[in-house]
């Protein structure tokens, strides 16, 4: 049995060293064709990195020529496979602008931006990345609205969109979390804004109310009657919008307390 396994280690380092060697020959070999067929054959066989090294050898040679535009395409594909998605961007974007005649453009433009898609981070990181690619597809669906790529960039738009939403949400509470009441009272409301139809917008109405009710109790004596009064409407609004929200509770607390220091304010000046 080891002498089996022992021989099967030998032939797999001859076959790899085999493969190797011809690699070798054909990156050393003067004549850009016989690196154009190697280079084809390697991203048949899905060895992308063999690819790409001789499309790269090629690339300024076949410029002009018929092979260049797919010499140009394939790098960028090797590139993608490869999981260098920014390098893989920029070449189909220099696909595009060099061939824009050819038919596979309107591919080389979405893979441009979904590169840029697939190289964003998740929602916790800096999403200014994310913000690019968004741009970037939502370009590619103004110029091919029938696209049959159309799904898979209508859903990239959407994933990040979600993203940012998130992250919008979390920079936001992180405000309520540090107990900086004050600017979480703005970042929840200009999350608001930013996205309306978000399903974290419950939750920030609760925080605003709760934001809203501790910044009435760290504050001097002459601004917390118009601070608590503040939390009374931001309570009413939360009943309103969500009647059977989660945080009623919660904020139906920081509501009865505030009515009760209102009337204690409304006593002592009719005393």
């Amino acid at each position: 049995m080891r002498k089996i396994f022992g021989f099967s280690l030998v032939v797999v380092a001859l076959s790899l060293a085999a493969g190797c060697g011809q690699f070798r020959k054909i990156e050393k070999n003067p004549d850009w064709r016989v690196k154009y067929e190697g280079a084809m054959n390697y991203y048949a066989k899905k060895d992308y990195y063999k690819a790409a090294t001789l499309f790269e050898q090629i690339l300024p040679i076949v410029r002009g020529l018929p092979e260049g535009e797919k010499v140009q395409f394939h790098l960028a594909y090797c590139q993608y496979y490869e999981k260098l998605y920014l390098l893989a961007s920029e070449q189909f974007k220099t696909f595009y602008e060099t061939y824009g005649r050819s038919p596979m453009v309107e591919e080389a433009r979405f893979m441009s931006a979904y590169s840029l898609y697939v190289h964003s981070p998740s929602y916790n990181l800096d999403q200014n990345s994310s913000v690019q690619a968004m741009a970037a597809m939502q370009e590619f669906l103004n110029r091919y609205p029938n696209s049959k790529f159309l799904d898979q960039a209508i859903k990239a738009i959407e994933d990040m969109q979600q993203k940012l939403e998130r992250k919008g949400f979390e920079n936001a509470r992180q405000y309520y979390k540090m107990r900086n009441y004050k600017a979480a009272i703005v970042a929840l409301g200009n999350f608001k804004l930013n996205f309306p139809d978000s399903k974290y917008l419950e939750e920030a109405d609760y925080l605003i109310v709760a934001s809203q009710y501790e910044l009435a109790e760290q504050s001097i004596y002459s601004r917390q009657e118009e601070r608590y009064s503040e939390v009374v409407e931001l309570y009413k609004q939360l009943v309103d919008k969500y009647p059977n929200s989660v945080y009623l509770r919660e904020a139906e607390k920081m509501y009865t307390d505030s009515l009760q220091k209102l009337s204690k304010f409304k006593s002592q000046k009719n005393s």
